[in-house]
């Protein structure tokens, strides 16, 4: 469904994402990782048209390298940020249909936004402006805005990042239901590897913007690269 065919991108003398290549298939939830630094959002911003880059990007069968972010989202790939981003002084109702009338194809479409209301549970939210919002509830938001979008592959940038231990199971349950109800292909960067290996089928592991390893959650977590990477050679 999306294939990565070596990304680049360098600023100055640094490149932040390094002849990277993946695939990420249909109804998947597709994992990456790495420390601070390794290039994980950069990669986002490639992805999503916000950066010029270096190599290709295949959307169902379609080279959308270079196409401004507004088209990549009416082709069908959403996105949120590690930072909740809402308009403060709009309801949930409003804000998610902000969603709906910016990022989908054809435009406002309310009975999808009342769907996505019920999907992400914030039906008695619905008239709370957004910037009174807990931090869950601006989660769910952010969620469902991209999920008005009506995409084919919705993309988490640290979704559970600043949550408590219920509100990261809460998280954990929407977008597995995300991927088995509504079939949508996820692709998630995360922190908290417990979260990856208990949603992920396919894992890529990234440091300086290149790939160390990609498989199986289980597997992936073992190899010595990964603990380098992530503890350092003596524990490795």
């Amino acid at each position: 469904m999306l294939k990565a065919l070596n990304l680049t991108k360098r600023f100055g003398e640094l490149k932040a994402v390094d002849s990277l290549s993946f695939e990420v298939k249909a109804g998947q939830v597709f994992g990456i990782a790495g420390p601070n630094g390794a290039g994980k959002s950069t990669l986002y911003n490639l992805i999503t048209g916000f950066y010029a880059f270096e190599g290709n990007i295949e959307f169902d069968g379609r080279d959308i390298s270079g196409m401004p972010p507004y088209k990549i989202a009416k082709a069908g790939i959403a996105r949120t940020f590690q930072i909740p981003q809402t308009f403060p002084s709009l309801s949930v109702q409003k804000g998610l249909s902000v969603g709906s009338r910016f990022g989908a194809e054809g435009g406002l479409d309310p009975d999808h936004v009342e769907e996505v209301i019920r999907f992400v549970e914030l039906e008695e939210e619905r008239y709370k402006k957004t910037g009174l919002l807990n931090l869950l509830g601006k989660k769910k938001l952010m969620i469902g805005a991209a999920l008005a979008t009506k995409p084919k592959i919705l993309m988490l940038d640290e979704p559970m990042a600043g949550c408590n231990a219920q509100e990261i199971r809460d998280l954990m349950g929407l977008i597995a239901r995300i991927n088995k109800d509504l079939g949508i292909t996820i692709i998630i960067i995360e922190h908290f590897m417990k979260v990856l290996t208990e949603l992920t089928e396919n894992l890529l592991i990234i440091e300086s913007g290149r790939q160390i390893c990609q498989g199986e959650p289980a597997e992936v977590i073992k190899d010595p690269r990964v603990i380098a990477c992530y503890l350092g050679d003596d524990h490795a």
